[in-house]
């Protein structure tokens, strides 16, 4: 059994059933035996702080010795034989661990969290301090809070949520998300203004964001407070930073591109030129041969640039279709927001936003394989983002109007020799170079660093006399001639064969199997994929075929596209590439369920790693007929790809799998061909296959989840749903589906079904039914740690306070929704709950409702969610008019419109206020002709976008239309100017 006092006292049993427990006399009793587990508390104590909190009887009696262990006897009737409450001389303690507690797991947590920061690993910290911090429910012992001996441990919990909270922000700073950290660091530092070091934190993420100047505010304000409310100055750690702050170069710190492994040698002036380059052009291009340093140039040229760099690796992208997908993961966005059937923005349009704001440089690496494809996409991309730049490397031009090229070559003579001695004396410590022969070593290589480091590796079992004699004899140094750039791809090839052939068959035959690695692996996965030992991957990796870090390994292009002909050449091509695709099965599989509960946000990333490698046994089972496999694949990574905004990438082969398939799903694999036609449906090109597999594919599903039997992939069951509901499907039967799963002994589907259930309420318009089956969702979602399915419902039960007026409860869920929003980095859905807190505080607090929207816009901007920026700006809309500002209204209210989707089901509401405003606006003007079209068109909008009512008035209350335009509508009177400010967004 599992407790919670971070909040309203709680208990939960092994499935994370809440277990009910009476009364809040035993609630303040089983939180004061909580707060030190294990331990005896008073039974006076007990009595007095029960009756302090007013739960002992009238007037705040305080309850007798009978009393309290009447308490005690019924509390220990409702927590059962799982939580033993004994009585111990003249008090009692309740016989649990500390693990057992929130509060202990926290303060664990947290400190985990502190010292993997404290030892510089923000990596690690992250997520510990992100569990610590998930675990609050609400304020600390809430249920006792009013007590005296409750209320110090309260105090001291509080505080150290704070801390955790300025921990986990730290990380994310030192991990680069300097712009995601902002809003909440403001936010923290309105409400705790004296705390320096959330000032510092917001000063640095303000700073490497650009915002120079605001940082500087920040501090003064700091100070002025300080002054203020204590008479003292800002801590001389403050005091540092800021001059630290005023000293540097107004430049924003730009992002990190992979970090090399050695010393970038020989090209210090081509950094200069290619810098200078793009000052003047919007696209260049670094052309040449494979292995002479396009690459390593192209990341020092970004890690000296000006501004945001985004830096993206394409060289195991084998599918063209999925590109601007490539190009979202490597921003950190999501093709869409957790609601995910309901986003019907393409991935190349959310692409478009993201960038058409920013100042940034796109690199884009290794383009030579899909050249054409990306030239289309770069073409665009600089068309719509006027202050975007791009960078990228290829063998050969993208072919753009407007590119401007730069031919990498090979070093000189000086600089070859300088990264020979350099990378040898890596190898060997006491390497003396010999200058003649170094040069002629370095001649014979045509001077590419590719192949001068892969000889110097070999200095580790050679001399350099011996490598000299050897390079001569596989090379033909004494070759005169022209040495162009297809000769020097000979020379390199030579030399990855050279390398190749002198390895051991143990190592030969790991390095050709870990050429199936599309974008590298972990320890684990590479020994299973290359049946081998730790030992053979560090030979490897000193020989430098192989670069490990951050414990995983991953081979350069050049060398992996050698493997794979070795491989195929040895004919365990396929053999190897079904262990892969097994390994990849195997490691999907047992990371699913953890995705639906608390380990969530360890698993997001270290999933993201292996998803190039998900996407090529994905299509190598697919064109190898392996339907199977590919299917399983597809399903057990979809949780992952649901939850990270990212099916689309496996929608391509998913349309293949099912042609090949058809109609009817393979024995044992129904739910498997399900899952697939719903990934194959993603975005415009998914809608035929849909409409072709939808009956078939809601056959297996029910046949699967029938009669209470569970299936493989709950996830599956909210899918179904969403996407029936807001497409043209069969919501009624997947509602049916979904909603039978209450009694299921699938504690995921058991909340799905939940959360499903309210919203049949909510047609029904039963309000009370609707909250109960939110809350009951709600708390399944909190118990088994599932930050996705909380959020949503979170979201639907402020809906709820909402419309039953409720404005304060509405805030506080859409504040908690919001945080785990911002945990599962859905910036999309971040910036509709902020919209939504706006609609929420503007008739209170407009300044707190302009920032909201403010904010709101932001996220939508980054994350590239058009919808989400309509919402945004509608509400900057409805602040303008209140304050009288009609000019700025209108304009806000019109860029609204112009972003928002006509057709689109999800912002119907939205585009009913939004035209309404502007028929406000107009009638403020007093242009009464025009706002009577515009309420025309708010009314048009209404009735376009509601599916099912029972009559019209109704299809119009349900999108919370304010009855002087329901009665327009319905034909009963002429169109008047209603008050709108009860329409939902």
């Amino acid at each position: 059994m599992r407790f919670g006092i971070l909040g309203g006292t709680q208990a939960w049993g092994d499935e994370g059933a809440e277990v009910p427990l009476g009364g809040p006399a035993r609630r303040a009793l089983l939180a004061l035996l909580l707060v030190t587990p294990g331990e005896v508390v008073p039974a006076d104590r007990l009595a007095d702080d029960i009756g302090a909190v007013g739960a002992g009887g009238p007037e705040g009696a305080v309850p007798s010795a009978h009393a309290i262990q009447s308490q005690v006897s019924r509390l220990r009737s409702a927590l059962g034989a799982a939580a033993a409450i004994e009585r111990t001389g003249a008090g009692y303690r309740i016989a649990v661990a500390a693990e057992d507690v929130d509060a202990g797991r926290f303060e664990r947590l947290a400190r985990e969290g502190r010292s993997a920061l404290g030892e510089g690993d923000p990596g690690t910290a992250l997520p510990l301090l992100r569990q610590a911090l998930q675990l609050w429910r609400g304020p600390a012992l809430a249920d006792v809070a009013d007590s005296a001996s409750a209320r110090a441990a309260a105090v001291r919990l509080e505080e150290l949520r704070l801390a955790a909270l300025e921990d986990r922000l730290e990380a994310q700073l030192c991990l680069g998300e300097h712009r995601a950290a902002v809003p909440e660091l403001r936010e923290l530092l309105d409400r705790h203004p004296l705390r320096e070091r959330l000032a510092g934190l917001l000063m640095r993420a303000l700073h490497a964001d650009g915002a120079q100047a605001e940082a500087l505010v920040v501090f003064e304000k700091v100070r002025r407070h300080l002054a203020d409310e204590l008479g003292a100055d800002p801590s001389a750690e403050l005091a540092a930073l800021h001059g630290e702050l005023l000293r540097a170069d107004a430049s924003p710190a730009p992002a990190d591109p992979p970090a090399p492994l050695t010393a970038f040698v020989g090209r210090a002036e081509e950094v200069t030129a290619v810098r200078q380059l793009l000052r003047a052009a919007r696209l260049v291009t670094l052309t040449g041969p494979g292995g002479v340093g396009k690459t390593r140039l192209s990341a020092q040229v970004a890690e000296k640039a000006d501004g945001e760099v985004c830096f993206v690796e394409l060289a195991a992208l084998r599918d063209a279709a999925v590109l601007p997908q490539a190009l979202l993961g490597a921003l950190g966005l999501r093709e869409n927001g957790l609601h995910t059937a309901a986003g019907a923005q393409g991935p190349l349009d959310r692409l478009v936003t993201a960038l058409s704001g920013r100042q940034l440089l796109l690199v884009l690496d290794n383009c030579e394989h899909l050249v054409e494809e990306i030239a289309v996409l770069a073409a665009r991309l600089l068309a719509m983002c006027p202050r975007l730049r791009v960078l990228a490397t290829s063998r050969e031009p993208l072919g753009v109007i407007g590119e401007h090229l730069h031919p990498v070559r090979p070093l000189d003579d000086a600089a070859a020799a300088e990264l020979f001695t350099d990378r040898a004396r890596a190898a060997r410590r006491a390497f003396v170079p010999d200058p003649e022969t170094v040069r002629r070593v370095c001649t014979a290589l045509d001077n590419l660093p590719l192949a001068i480091e892969l000889a110097a590796a070999r200095l580790r079992t050679l001399t350099l006399a011996e490598l000299s004699a050897r390079l001569h004899d596989r090379l033909g140094v004494t070759e005169r001639g022209s040495r162009g750039p297809e000769t020097r791809h000979r020379t390199l090839r030579s030399v990855v064969g050279w390398s190749w052939d002198l390895l051991p068959e143990p190592e030969q035959r790991a390095a050709r199997r870990f050429s199936v690695f599309a974008g590298g692996a972990s320890v684990a996965c590479a020994l299973r994929v290359c049946d081998t030992d730790e030992e053979t991957l560090q030979a490897l990796a000193d020989k430098s075929l192989l670069e490990w870090t951050g414990g995983r390994c991953r081979m350069l292009e050049t060398i992996r596209a050698y493997g794979a002909e070795r491989l195929d050449a040895a004919g365990e091509t396929e053999t190897v590439r079904r262990v892969h695709a097994g390994t990849l099965l195997d490691l999907l599989r047992s990371a699913d369920p953890g995705l639906r509960r608390g380990e969530q946000l360890e698993l997001l990333p270290a999933l993201a790693a292996e998803q190039p490698d998900l996407q090529a046994a994905v299509h190598w089972a697919v064109g190898a007929r392996e339907t199977g496999t590919a299917l399983e694949l597809i399903a057990a990574a979809s949780t992952y790809l649901w939850i990270r905004g990212a099916s689309g990438t496996l929608a391509p082969p998913a349309r293949t799998l099912l042609d090949a398939v058809g109609d009817t799903p393979p024995d044992g694999l129904g739910e498997e061909y399900a899952i697939s036609v719903l990934i194959a449906a993603a975005g415009e090109a998914g809608r035929e296959v849909w409409h072709r597999h939808r009956a078939s594919a809601g056959k297996a599903l029910t046949a699967v989840w029938a009669d209470g039997r569970p299936g493989r992939h709950p996830a599956a069951l909210l899918l179904w749903m969403t996407h029936n509901a807001t497409s043209e499907g069969d919501p009624q039967g997947a509602f049916a589906l979904v909603s039978a799963q209450r009694d299921s002994r699938e504690p995921w589907a058991r909340a799905v079904a939940r959360y499903v259930t309210g919203f049949g309420a909510l047609g029904d318009g039963d309000l009370a039914e609707a909250e109960r089956a939110f809350h009951a969702a709600a708390t399944e979602f909190r118990a088994q740690g599932d930050r996705w399915g909380a959020a949503l419902t979170l979201d639907a039960l402020a809906g709820v306070a909402r419309t039953r007026g409720d404005r304060h409860t509405a805030v506080a869920l859409t504040d908690e929704a919001l945080t785990l929003a911002e945990e599962l980095d859905a910036l999309e859905d971040c910036a509709d709950l902020l919209a939504n807190r706006g609609d929420l505080r503007a008739d209170v607090d407009p300044a707190a409702a302009r920032a909201d929207y403010t904010r709101a816009a932001e996220f939508a901007r980054r994350g590239g969610s058009t919808g989400a920026l309509a919402a945004a700006l509608r509400g900057l809309g409805d602040i303008a008019l209140a304050e009288r500002d009609r000019d700025t209204a209108e304009s806000r209210y019109t860029q609204a419109l112009e972003h928002l989707d006509p057709h689109g089901v999800k912002g119907a509401a939205n585009r009913v206020r939004t035209l309404a405003g502007l028929g406000r606006t107009a009638e403020a003007r007093g242009d009464h002709s025009g706002a009577r079209a515009r309420y025309a068109q708010a009314a048009q909008a209404a009735v376009s976008t509601v599916v099912v009512a029972a009559t019209l008035p109704d299809a119009l209350r349900l999108l919370g239309l304010p009855e002087a335009l329901v009665e327009a509508v319905s034909g009963e009177r002429p169109p008047l100017a209603p008050d709108l400010r009860r329409i939902p967004r």
